[in-house]
Parts: structure tokens; C-alpha cells; sequence
């Protein structure tokens, strides 16, 4: 057979290489033909084909020039013998049946490998391989995601997304991750907000954009007080959750931190991000600039030139919106209005949260002791009660045993004790850390700490009380009785979320 190329290149590391190349190359081309016409990105389509093919094609092209230089060293030294390729004669019998069983052999190979390949880039973009390929690790996260009202945005569209650049900077830092892993290295409990995270504008607002934040939204919500009668409080507020553009003539509200034509950058000193002592205002339509300064935090020079200035975005207030643990009154508060706790228990709603929020070594400890304490408490304080209820009160415990099985972690230290959620400003400062009325301009202006800033209290009703009705507005009345304290303080002071569980 006359060879159309030179002999150097009949070898096998150049035929193995030249496969190798080859296939991947046409892997590379089918993939690109597929992305190109599928309308839902695939964040580990474009790493298949951008990242892991190429490599693979490098490395067949290395072995195919190997292979030759290898022949022309081996030429070179007097050893080169002529290579021949193997002669397949189909009139042999032999020859034929084993052909034959290994060119079935192969197509029935090539197309389990690719069946299984494609199952296997299916998995590792699913929630469950992120979630659970490292259980106790990704346990709390994992969990908080499918209670989450983004339970069925993937996990890879914000935490790698589309493209390959992400990909690479994610595997980075994946990498440690891998090996905090192995060898117990991890923090408990993951530690956030995460360093590298996709900005808010290439996930968030895919769906959620801000030209068209304007208006109010009112919302009710029903709480529970941890008196022997669980007296029921309700309260009615709009929300301005407005911020919008100047086309709607609506430019005010909460989300005019997000109005396109503004833009926020603060400068935090911790990296939870819950202290911030200096922010900038700038109007990207005068190029005006305003800066503010906390009376309070004092900050130097020298931090301000070295310390990690962040436009705000999305996250910074909404930081828990897919791995949020709520909170064991709030909790009780949802699961009381919704019916599935008897409000009728006495002290059901402070008992609830006593035995939540102890402090647990184990989940398996932690669920049997919430039975415990519940109805020894019912057994010693309300013995007719727990005979004439006791269905009711099995019925709670289940309950309360569920929102510590999604709530509270021991394993990773994880609970709402460890992570601020920043919408609000109950049990975090939240609003506040910006909003506290002591962030001073050099020419006097005050970010205001004034309620209605973000919303409107429509109405208020705490038991059998007289409710407080207005549509201009309401004036708060706090359901326990602490005075004029709470005007003075952060909501946060009391509420507070960095007790230690495990001390309380």
C-alpha cells in the first residue's frame, strides 16, 4: 500500500494520538452544533466543550508530534525498522468472526460510553450532585435550597452559570474546598457571604430586573407572643418596594438602592458584611457623589485605601434568598397561623422555642430531647391538659421536630445564629447597617433611620384588643410593654442572633 504520508508518521504514538485528536475535535464540533442551537444554556456544555475536549486535543497533538520526532531520533540512530499495519483478510474465517465480534464489540462500547457520559454531564448538573456528593458538608446548605422559594433554579446557574470563566475561577477555589474535604480541613459552618460568587446581574437579574421595581406590596403577618395564652398580634403593612426608573416617575422606595440610575458602594469592615462604616452615593446621571460616614465606627485613612470597596447589588440585602434558616419564633409564628400547632396549648409557642434553641451535640439528641422537654413541661404544669390534648401536643412535637431538622445543623454548627439574613431587621441589624440615622455627610445629610422610609403600618391588632387602623399610617405599638426603649435601639439588641446556643 503506498503511504501518502511520510513513514516517521506510520507509529503508534502518532496513530493513538491522531484518534485521540481526532475525536475529540469532533466531539468539540457536535457539542458546538448542539449548544448553538439549544436555547437553554448548560453551564458544563460550554466547560465539556471549551475545557475538558481541548485538553484532550492537545494532548492527542502532542502525541502525535512525539511519536514522530521519536521516529526521526530513532532513524537518526540506526534503529528505525519499517512498521507495518496489521493485514485483515475477511476471507479467513478466523480472521472474519473476529473482526466482526470486535466491530460489534466496539459500536455496542461507544455507544454505552456515550449514553453513560451524557448521564454523567446530566448529574453533575443537578442539585443533587451538588448537594449531597459531599452530605454532611453541603447538608445545611442543601436542605435550606429545597425550602427555599428558588428551589427550582438549579444551583449551578449562580454558582457557576453559563461559560467557561466562571467555571474555572469556581474550580479554583473548588479545588481547597476538595481537599478541606478529604482531610477535615472545611469550617463549620461554611462560612459566608461566598468571595466568589457570579454578581447579582449575571443570576439574579435574569429574572428579577430592576427597571420595573416600583410600587407597594402589602403584606399581613400574624405572630404569637410567649405568654401563657400565645396571644396572637397581626400586622398589616405596604411595603414600598419601589424603585423603579424615571419613566415610571416612581424613583423612591426600597429598591432604589437598585435603580439603574444610581449607584451604591460601601466599604465594610467584617466580612459578614454587617458593619459599615462608609458609603457613597452616586447618581450615574449628574455623576454626583455623596459620602457618608458613621458617627459611630470610627475608620482610618489607611483602611480606606486598602479595605474591599463593593458596589452593592442584589445580595447585600437580599444575602439568605435561597439558604435562609429561619429563626425558631418565626418558625413557630408560620406553622401557629397556618393551623398546624394549636395556638390553645398554653405556652406552646415559648416552650417551642426554648427547646429549639438549646443547643444540641447531635440532631438525633436534639429531636429527642424537644419531645422530652415539651411533655415533661405539660406534665408537670398542665397535667389535664396533656391527658385531654395530648394529640395536639404529639402533633406539636412532630412540628417543632421538623423545623429543627431544617433549621439547626450541630454536625457544621450551622443555625440562624450564625448567618444574618439582611432583609429586615428583626434579629440582624440588616436596614440598619446603613439605616441607623448616625451616617453623617460633610454637608450634614443623614441616611434616615425613619420607618416609613420603606413601609407603611396599615394596621395593628394584638389580641382581643381594639385593632389600630389607617391608611396614612399607624403608629407601632410593641407587644410587650419595654416603654420607649425600643425607639432608642436596634430591633437586633433584643432579638439577637448571636447567642451562643450552646451556652445559652
Amino acid at each position: 500500500m503506498r503511504k501518502k504520508l511520510p513513514s516517521s508518521f506510520y507509529n503508534p504514538t502518532t496513530l493513538l494520538g491522531t484518534g485521540l485528536a481526532l475525536l475529540s475535535f469532533g466531539l468539540i464540533v457536535f457539542l458546538s452544533i448542539i449548544e448553538a442551537f439549544n436555547s437553554n444554556n448548560k453551564p458544563y456544555a460550554g466547560i465539556l466543550t471549551f475545557i475538558i475536549l481541548p485538553i484532550f486535543l492537545i494532548i492527542g497533538l502532542l502525541a502525535i508530534a512525539y511519536g514522530i520526532l521519536r521516529e526521526h531520533h530513532l532513524e537518526k540512530l540506526g534503529k528505525i525498522r519499517n512498521r507495518l499495519l496489521p493485514v485483515i483478510d475477511l476471507n479467513d474465517v478466523k480472521q472474519k468472526r473476529a473482526f466482526l465480534i470486535f466491530a460489534f464489540g466496539t459500536i455496542i462500547l461507544i455507544a454505552f460510553t456515550a449514553f453513560g457520559s451524557f448521564k454523567a454531564y446530566e448529574y453533575t448538573e443537578s442539585d443533587a450532585f451538588c448537594g449531597t456528593i459531599c452530605h454532611k458538608v453541603m447538608e445545611p446548605e442543601y436542605t435550606a435550597y429545597k425550602n427555599s422559594p428558588h428551589s427550582r433554579v438549579g444551583c449551578v446557574m449562580c454558582h457557576i452559570g453559563p461559560g467557561a470563566g466562571w467555571f474555572v475561577k469556581s474550580k479554583v477555589s473548588g479545588s481547597y474546598q476538595v481537599y478541606s474535604v478529604l482531610f477535615n480541613k472545611f469550617p463549620r459552618p461554611i462560612s459566608a457571604p461566598i468571595s466568589n460568587l457570579r454578581p447579582a446581574k449575571e443570576t439574579c437579574e435574569q429574572c428579577h430586573w430592576p427597571k420595573v421595581f416600583y410600587g407597594e406590596k402589602q403584606i399581613t403577618d400574624t405572630y404569637y407572643l410567649s405568654d401563657e395564652n400565645n396571644t396572637k398580634m397581626t400586622l398589616s403593612m405596604l411595603l414600598k418596594i419601589g424603585g423603579g426608573n424615571s419613566e415610571t416617575g416612581v424613583t423612591s422606595g426600597i429598591h432604589w438602592h437598585m435603580n439603574i440610575s444610581n449607584q451604591i458602594t460601601y466599604l465594610a469592615t467584617d466580612r459578614e458584611r454587617q458593619i459599615i462604616p462608609w458609603v457613597k452615593s452616586k447618581s450615574l446621571i449628574t455623576g454626583k457623589e455623596t459620602i457618608y460616614r458613621s458617627k459611630n465606627v470610627k475608620i482610618s485613612n489607611q483602611e480606606l485605601k486598602t479595605g474591599e470597596y463593593r458596589n452593592m447589588d442584589c445580595i447585600d440585602c437580599h444575602n439568605r434568598a435561597t439558604h435562609r434558616y429561619n429563626p425558631p419564633s418565626i418558625s413557630m409564628n408560620n406553622i401557629m397561623a397556618a393551623g398546624w400547632v394549636d395556638p390553645s396549648l398554653p405556652y406552646i409557642k415559648s416552650i417551642s422555642v426554648i427547646a429549639l434553641d438549646k443547643g444540641y451535640s447531635s440532631t438525633d439528641i436534639a429531636l429527642d430531647s424537644i419531645k422530652t422537654i415539651v411533655e415533661e413541661f405539660y406534665q408537670a404544669n398542665y397535667p389535664d391538659i396533656f391527658k385531654s390534648k395530648n394529640k395536639n401536643i404529639e402533633n406539636a412535637i412532630t412540628q417543632i421536630q421538623k423545623i429543627y431538622s431544617n433549621n439547626y445543623f450541630p454536625y457544621m454548627n450551622a443555625s440562624w445564629h450564625k448567618f444574618p439574613d439582611n432583609i429586615g431587621h428583626i434579629f440582624s441589624p440588616g436596614c440598619f447597617r446603613c439605616h441607623d440615622g448616625k451616617h453623617v455627610s460633610s454637608d450634614g445629610r443623614i441616611i434616615s433611620n425613619d420607618c416609613n422610609t420603606c413601609h407603611v403600618i396599615l394596621s395593628q391588632q394584638i389580641g382581643d384588643q381594639k385593632p389600630e387602623v389607617s391608611l396614612s399610617g399607624v403608629q407601632y405599638i410593641h407587644p410587650v410593654n419595654i416603654g420607649n426603649s425600643w425607639k432608642n435601639m436596634l430591633c437586633s439588641d433584643c432579638h439577637t442572633r448571636q447567642k451562643d446556643i450552646n451556652n445559652p
